[in-house]
């Protein structure tokens, strides 16, 4: 069993960066797909992005392609989300999860692990 920790998230202006980080432990990450999602009160949580176990297959959801990027460090155990020219939609409060599934997963009841969660607030 994994255990999920978000840190890195924050207030920004619109057009600002953030580097969201997940560092887990009990287990490596090797072992799970990992993905980023995120909600906002009222919606349903939401796919960011998502790392193979190899790291050939990194999917986004259109809404942050080209701007966000999933990356992983094995020393570390830590999986980042590092995202540019964040704008004010991307508010919302952003979950790292894993999965032992084979593929990445787009939705959230595919994965079996999920930390606290990290607010984002881009003001405009």
């Amino acid at each position: 069993q994994v255990q999920l920790v978000e840190s890195g998230g924050g207030l920004v202006q619109a057009g600002g960066s953030l580097r969201l980080s997940c560092t887990a432990s009990g287990r490596s990450i090797s072992s799970y797909v990992m993905g980023w999602f995120r909600q906002d009160p009222g919606r349903e949580r939401e796919f960011v992005a998502g790392i193979s176990r190899s790291g050939g297959s990194t999917p986004y959801v259109d809404s942050v392609k080209g701007r966000f990027t999933i990356s992983r460090d094995f020393a570390k155990n830590t999986v980042y989300l590092q995202m540019n020219s964040l704008k004010a939609e991307d508010t919302a409060v952003y979950y790292c999860a894993a999965a032992t599934s084979a593929i990445v997963r787009r939705s959230w009841s595919q994965y079996d692990y999920w930390g606290q969660g990290t607010q984002v607030t881009v003001s405009s």
